[in-house]
C-alpha cells in the first residue's frame, strides 16, 4: 500500500510539515515522486517512519536517529526488540510512581501512613532508570558495575533532606556555571566554585570522592555528545568550559 504525505500524516498522527522535514533532512525520503509532484511513501518508508517515531519517544535526537537507521548495518527486528525493552522500563518506572502516588493519596484520605522515604522513593527510582537509559553503558564501562550500583543504592537510600539538597545544589551548579561562563576565564573564582559544587553534588550519589574520578567524568562530558547536549543546551562550550574548569579544580590541568 502506499500513502501520500497527508495520508501518513494521518495514518501516524504527525503533521505533514514533519514528514517534508524528514525528507529534506534525508532521514525519510519518500519512494518515489508522482507525475503530479506528491511525495509516494510505500511500506519501507512506513516502517521507517516507526523506528523514527520510537526513537522520538525514548527522546533520541534527530542527528542520532539518523545514524542509527540509515546505516547499512541497521537491524529493524532488533531495533523492536530493543524498543520493547526500553518501553518496559518505562513501564517499570511509570508503575513506580503510580504506586507511589496511590499510597499518597491514601496517605491524604487517613487510610494509611506513608514514610519519607517511601513518598521519595518513585522520584529517586525515576532519576535512576532515566539515569540508566541515557548514560547506563557508558557509565557502567567507565566506573565498573560495582560503582554505579553503590551510586544506585546510595540514591535509593537519600532522605528526603537530601533529596531537597541535591535537587538545589544542581540547580546552583548551573547558575554559578552560566555567570562563569560569561566571563570566559575557567580558573576565575566563580568557575572554580562551579567545580567545587559541582563536587558536592556529586558526593551525593558517589560513595567515595577521588580528584581523577572527577576529572575524568568533566573529560566524558565533552566527549560523549549526549552529556555536552545537557550542558550546552543554553550556551553551547559549556561543557567544554566546565570540563577545564574541574581538571583546574582538581589540578589535572595548571
Amino acid at each position: 500500500m502506499e500513502y501520500t504525505v497527508q495520508k501518513l500524516a494521518r495514518l501516524a498522527g504527525v503533521s505533514a510539515r514533519t514528514l517534508r522535514y524528514y525528507d529534506e533532512i534525508d532521514i525519510l525520503k519518500p519512494a518515489r515522486i508522482n507525475s503530479s509532484g506528491y511525495r509516494i511513501y510505500s511500506q519501507a518508508e512506513v516502517d521507517r517512519l516507526q523506528q523514527i517515531l520510537f526513537y522520538r519517544e525514548l527522546g533520541v535526537g534527530l542527528d542520532s536517529i539518523k545514524n542509527i537507521v540509515t546505516a547499512p548495518s541497521f537491524d529493524g527486528a532488533k531495533a523492536l526488540r530493543e524498543h520493547r525493552e526500553k518501553l518496559l522500563e518505562k513501564k517499570k518506572q511509570l508503575d513506580l510512581l503510580i504506586a507511589n502516588v496511590d499510597k499518597t493519596i491514601a496517605l491524604t484520605e487517613g487510610r494509611m501512613k506513608m514514610s519519607d522515604k517511601e513518598k521519595f522513593e518513585g522520584f529517586k527510582r525515576k532519576m535512576i532508570d532515566e539515569n540508566e537509559e541515557k548514560y547506563g553503558k557508558e557509565i557502567r564501562e567507565k566506573y565498573g558495575e560495582d560503582t554505579v550500583e553503590k551510586s544506585n543504592a546510595k540514591v535509593m537510600n537519600m532522605s528526603q533532606e537530601d533529596y531537597e539538597k541535591v535537587t538545589s545544589l544542581e540547580k546552583q551548579v548551573k547558575e554559578t556555571l552560566t555567570q562563569a561562563f560569561a566571563l570566559g576565564d575557567p580558573a576565575s573564582d566563580i568557575a572554580q566554585k562551579a567545580a567545587e559544587l559541582h563536587k558536592q553534588w556529586l558526593c551525593f550519589y558517589w560513595k567515595e570522592y577521588s580528584k581523577d574520578a572527577h576529572a575524568g567524568l568533566a573529560q566524558m562530558y565533552v566527549d560523549d555528545e549526549r552529556f555536552t547536549a545537557y550542558y550546552d543546551k543554553e550556551q553551547p562550550g559549556t561543557a567544554e568550559f566546565l570540563k577545564d574548569a574541574i581538571h583546574i579544580y582538581t589540578g589535572m590541568k595548571k
